[in-house]
């Protein structure tokens, strides 16, 4: 594929492999399942549950990370997982990392890229 890179296709890797380890395990609450999604084309990976809880229909991203411009862009994390943390213990530089749901003005303190 023309324009990928090494480094591009390693954060590939490493995000589908940390999504999938988080994806084995199931909810406590609910008749849950959880579903992996990997936009390999558009580099978008979430995760979603999706079931019934009690009476309730549920569809839920629970992380939602994007690879741009060679980093990895962490846009929601609604667990207890600290994926930044994560990232970095696979081999992924913080300068490479991008706290998305955050704002530019506060990415700046952080010890992450800004953007």
């Amino acid at each position: 594929m023309e324009g990928v890179t090494d480094k591009l296709i390693n954060y590939q890797q490493i995000v589908q492999q940390l999504l999938t380890g988080y994806a084995e395990v199931k909810p406590a609450y609910g008749d849950l399942e959880v579903e992996t999604i990997f936009d390999t084309q558009r580099d978008r990976y979430q995760i979603v549950h999706l079931g019934w809880q009690h009476k309730r229909w549920v569809h839920h991203c629970v992380i939602h990370l994007d690879i741009r411009n060679e980093k990895i862009w962490i846009f929601y994390n609604s667990t207890e997982h600290d994926i930044a943390a994560d990232l970095v213990d696979l081999g992924v530089p913080k300068q490479d990392i991008v706290l998305g749901f955050h704002p530019p003005f506060m990415r700046e303190m952080s010890d992450y890229a800004v953007g």
